[in-house]
């Protein structure tokens, strides 16, 4: 580490974590509540949090840390709401209407629903403006650019009050020269506007895929602008020696530069570090399967991660927009501490998708909240200690939430304990779900992973969701709570270069020209980060290659390592390929014909890795004991007084059996009948059944 702190800031629903490590190998999580009219005031109240805790300056802090990285919701939230800037599409004439005709079908589920409605265009109709130009299918120009249509379009887009303008034409990926003119053209008569051009976001092929990415791009754009120059002037301000880095959803770091030019990439920032800090936790168990689970205020997020590599999703409908780019595969539903339960028509009880978030928050939280929410179930159900969270600095309400839980308990005929766990039961369920939908759903056996703990809410649910998946083993680390955050400070820089390769394997030159291509998108990923301080020996590439059979329509991605392609490796990639498909499809054609699509190089910037955190023994767990409380683990309501732990107090080794509560800081852990929890040295609790899955 070049000075003596690093320090990751994920912005959530409801808290923003912080998490501070320094090169002792110390490690410290703070949480401040969110401000999402104002993202930035957050972290303002973060850092004065730690300011005071370490009773240094807030300048003193951030000018000794060599890196400040900031993950961020403000583009998940901007496309949630419709709320971007207003965008102008300049394309090819005649495909006006391609993001709107979304390829003839709807979202995977809905596709016979007549009545399902259509998705919300992010650029209205007339805000997308054909020109005459034509590139075709071998790269040849068929029409050359009518530049003074491109010019209409931007008189059109000036006296609408266009702000960010999108640009992608038919077959640009082989030639982007007519992309490359109406960009210059717009930004000599639209000097203000952000620009966004298909070819040089997602140089691939499929111009439906191109054209929704970059209009999703361009939409968000403004939004990421405004509020990376409103976070990099804060921290410049306070004295920061080294540019903020930004967390991408492809699960690495950029620049502020880069966030803005591709906000596509912000979209699930805050989430996508999470299965690199799940393996880290996971490590010193020896386990690379990992189940990642984040339940925060708002939401839960889900990550698989198989023999240490996480799954990338590409060319996917997120929120209904079809993107391109690699994200990180995050299963996200509306299961949260803040998510509020409600009776539907038929008079059943059902719990979320709608949160109380940070304002007005759950009713326990005393904020004007009024409908029960998941925290005021667990604060009823004994979970929660009714002194507060966050070491007493957010004080609980148990009248409040009783005045809430009363008005779905009362009309289905149930006490404020039996409400309470319907509602805990209902919410485990949900997620259970989610957990199935990227482990059974897609191949994979649950029981054949560990399942990670994150977020403030998690702990809570952690043994009731393993037990319901018939997970053996939980391990719950003490910084679960900012999880994410600490994932973004042991992350590395990561940019995704790509290019369209259309031939055959076995076309004379064909490996030549392969080697060839991913040599040139690599140097522009080399370029990027030696410019931005990395040496070459602190520079890694990985290489994946989209291949099929000739005559299928849809490709899979082969991920290939890093070698050259030469007449003899090019046999390698054959076998890769076919390996996958076989992954995939239960079945390959060796004695088929292979043909290529796109490449793609991942390019990292590698960062220093703080030191991990390790914990003395610590005394008897009876020194730890603060008390006992009754809490409720049956649907009937019945109250067990159960031994609460202060965790802070715990050591190394230190096991203890079910039913417990151990209280952290910033997060609750349930330790239900049948489990134990045994505290590790790196600081994770490792929880196991103490009794057979088959006795339960």
């Amino acid at each position: 580490m070049r000075t003596k702190y690093r320090l990751g800031i994920d912005a959530g629903g409801t808290f923003t974590d912080f998490v501070l490590a320094d090169d002792t190998g110390t490690v410290r999580l703070f949480k401040a509540l969110s401000t999402p009219d104002d993202p930035t005031r957050a972290i303002r109240d973060g850092l004065d949090q730690i300011a005071t805790a370490m009773d240094r300056p807030v300048g003193d802090i951030i000018a000794d840390c060599d890196l400040c990285i900031n993950g961020t919701t403000v583009g998940l939230n901007a496309l949630i709401q419709h709320k971007g800037g207003r965008t102008g599409l300049i394309c090819t004439a005649g495909h006006e209407d391609s993001i709107e005709i979304r390829l003839g079908h709807k979202e995977d589920g809905y596709r016979y629903d007549a009545e399902y409605p259509p998705a919300v265009m992010l650029v209205p109709r007339y805000l997308r403006r054909g020109v005459r130009e034509r590139i075709v299918s071998d790269g040849r120009v068929h029409t050359p650019l009518h530049e003074e249509d491109v010019r209409a379009a931007c008189e059109l887009f000036l006296k609408e009050g266009v702000e960010t303008v999108a640009i992608s034409f038919v077959w640009s990926v082989l030639d982007p020269r007519h992309e490359e003119r109406a960009g210059e053209i717009v930004r000599e008569m639209m000097p203000g506007a952000i620009l966004t051009l298909g070819s040089a976001l997602y140089p691939q092929v499929r111009e439906y895929t191109r054209t929704s990415t970059a209009v999703v791009n361009a939409y968000l754009a403004p939004i990421m602008r405004r509020y990376v120059q409103a976070v990099d002037a804060h921290f410049r301000d306070l004295g920061a020696r080294y540019p903020v880095r930004y967390f991408q959803s492809n699960g690495g770091l950029a620049d502020g530069g880069s966030m803005t030019d591709r906000s596509v990439y912000a979209i699930n920032s805050g989430p996508a570090s999470a299965p690199r800090a799940g393996l880290y936790v996971s490590q010193p168990f020896g386990t690379k399967n990992v189940i990642t689970v984040d339940m925060g205020g708002t939401s839960f997020d889900i990550t698989l991660t198989k023999d240490g590599q996480t799954n990338l999703n590409k060319n996917i409908d997120f929120l209904r927009y079809r993107i391109g780019v690699p994200m990180i595969q995050v299963e996200t539903l509306g299961a949260g501490g803040g998510s509020i339960g409600w009776i539907d028509p038929m008079g059943l009880l059902q719990v979320g998708p709608q949160s109380a978030g940070a304002d007005p928050g759950p009713a326990c939280y005393g904020q004007g909240g009024t409908e029960p929410t998941v925290s005021d179930a667990n604060l009823i159900l004994g979970y929660l200690n009714p002194e507060g969270l966050v070491g007493g600095r957010l004080p609980l309400d148990r009248a409040k939430s009783e005045e809430a839980m009363a008005r779905i308990a009362g009309p289905l005929g149930l006490t404020l304990e039996r409400a309470a766990y319907g509602m805990f039961t209902i919410v485990n369920s949900n997620m259970a779900a989610g957990i199935r939908r990227v482990s059974v759903e897609r191949g994979y056996d649950p029981r054949d992973f560990v399942l990670v703990g994150a977020g403030g809410a998690t702990a809570a649910h952690i043994t009731a969701l393993a037990g319901e998946m018939g997970i053996e083993t939980v391990i719950l680390p003490k910084l679960a709570s900012g999880l994410c955050a600490f994932g973004q400070i042991i992350s590395d820089v990561k940019y995704n270069v790509m290019a369209t390769a259309p031939m055959r394997l076995d076309s004379p030159g064909a490996y030549e020209r392969l080697d060839a291509l991913f040599e040139r998108i690599e140097a522009e990923g080399r370029a990027k980060l030696e410019a931005d301080g990395f040496p070459p020996e602190r520079i890694r590439v990985e290489r994946s290659i989209e291949m099929r059979y000739v005559g299928q329509v849809h490709e899979c991605t082969v991920d290939i390592g890093n070698f050259r392609i030469d007449a003899q490796s090019i046999e390698q990639v054959k076998s890769a390929f076919h390996h996958r498909h076989e992954q995939l499809f239960t079945y390959s054609e060796p004695h088929n014909v292979v043909e290529v699509v796109n490449v793609e190089a991942t390019v990292y910037g590698l960062i220093d890795k703080p030191e991990p955190p390790l914990l003395g023994p610590g005394k008897d767990p009876e020194a730890a004991l603060k008390g006992r409380r009754s809490a409720v683990f049956s649907a009937d309501g019945t109250a067990v007084l159960t031994p609460v732990y202060d965790g802070a107090i715990l050591g190394a080794d230190a096991v203890i059996d079910g039913p417990a509560i151990i209280e952290e800081e910033t997060t609750t852990i349930v330790i239900e009948p049948g489990w134990k929890a045994s505290l590790h040295a790196s600081g994770a609790y490792r929880i196991t059944r103490s009794r057979p899955l088959a006795a339960e």
